[in-house]
């Protein structure tokens, strides 16, 4: 276990190393940016919705720092029902390819920053080829027109409380609206497991991009959950990073970032050298595992191997995951702020499979009169 911790955290060691020797704090952050990027082609099987490429935004306050003063006075800490949290967090955001769960991009700081905020400064990187899918907390309208603005397209979920008004209803259930001065299209999912889901998209055209495609689809936000698993779980095991000072964490991100891109681009690689399989089926875990004892038995370091899957492709490719199976997962929260907090009742105690899935479209509600003053009231007598 001690000499895995090692090589672990051998990426972060190395970047820290090269920046001090430089005396500047670029290359960890240079070596990212060479990895980030989409990395299937087009042709790979679910990374595209039509001519779409997909992908998402998510924030991720998960990752601990050391508890110092330098550490304290960049990050803050973030409250909790007792007070505040024991270690300061990071809150790191990221723009991945659903299909893939490779990083475009990725920005971090003070969880005091809003995930919109952060989530601007990678706008840059959307293109016209590109559907982005988003949570609720990303369905400000001023985002939103942002995002549009890149000319990529977006499908997004919207909070319960946003009333919109029904512009133009469509065969297939959705109807036409504004969100400010942008027109777009809303879905009302008929979902009742875990809250009503409707959604917001740009993609109008009803009979090109019907409502029940549209739903399904939006589940693939969830594969950059999976992303952040790999981050924080698989990649540092729960660890809290290493370094007391901000300059020192900012280099321990970027390695943590560049080592999981490169293992993202290695299984994509070999995956896709056999056609038609899907890049879900490709374990992390395997990919990391092959690159450690790579890095200890120092076999095949540098080689003059033809072979473009290479030897973490090749380990990959012996043990692919089954196909995906539609199931319910047991959402667990891997870091709790309290071990007493209740358990959501409207979900199972452990993962169950699911035998069939069933979609409806919703008509859209009617907006309820605003209530008078006096209606407001909880006595029958007049108010002043």
């Amino acid at each position: 276990m001690r000499i895995q911790s090692a090589i672990a955290s051998a990426v972060t060691t190395i970047t820290t190393t090269i920046t001090v020797a430089a005396g500047v704090f670029a290359p960890g952050h240079l070596v990212f940016e060479v990895l980030a990027g989409p990395v299937a082609q087009p042709r790979t099987p679910g990374v595209r919705f039509g001519r779409y490429r997909t992908v998402a935004f998510d924030g991720c306050t998960s990752i601990k720092v050391p508890d110092t003063a330098r550490n304290r006075a960049w990050l803050g800490k973030m409250k909790a029902a007792l007070g505040v949290t024991g270690y300061p967090a990071v809150e790191l955001m990221t723009l991945a390819e659903t299909g893939t769960r490779a990083l475009i991009g990725a920005v971090f700081g003070p969880p005091a920053t809003g995930e919109t905020d952060y989530a601007r400064r990678l706008l840059h990187l959307l293109t016209a080829g590109m559907l982005v899918l988003a949570d609720r907390g990303f369905d400000a309208g001023a985002f939103l027109a942002e995002v549009a603005a890149t000319r990529a397209q977006f499908l997004v979920r919207l909070t319960a409380t946003r009333r919109l008004a029904v512009l133009t209803r469509l065969d297939d259930g959705s109807f036409v609206s504004r969100i400010g001065e942008l027109t777009v299209r809303i879905i009302a999912d008929g979902t009742t497991y875990t809250g009503r889901y409707r959604l917001a998209t740009t993609l109008t055209d009803h009979r090109r991009y019907p409502a029940t495609a549209l739903i399904r689809l939006y589940h693939e936000r969830w594969e950059h959950e999976v992303a952040y698993l790999a981050l924080r779980h698989t990649l540092l095991t729960g660890r809290v990073l290493r370094s007391g000072d901000p300059a020192g964490l900012q280099q321990e991100m970027w390695a943590l970032l560049a080592l999981y891109q490169a293992l993202r681009r290695a299984m994509v690689t070999a995956v896709e050298t056999v056609p038609g399989t899907d890049p879900d089926r490709a374990s992390f875990t395997i990919a990391l595992e092959t690159a450690k004892q790579t890095l200890t038995a120092a076999e095949g370091v540098v080689t003059a191997d033809a072979d473009p899957t290479g030897r973490i492709g090749r380990a990959v490719l012996n043990a692919l995951l089954p196909p995906r199976r539609p199931r319910v997962s047991a959402r667990k929260v891997k870091s709790p702020l309290s071990r007493w907090n209740k358990a959501d009742p409207h979900r199972p105690a452990r993962s169950t499979a699911v035998t069939a899935l069933t979609i409806t479209v919703s008509d859209p509600q009617p907006r309820a009169q605003a209530a008078t003053r006096r209606d407001q009231c909880l006595t029958s007598a007049r108010g002043p």
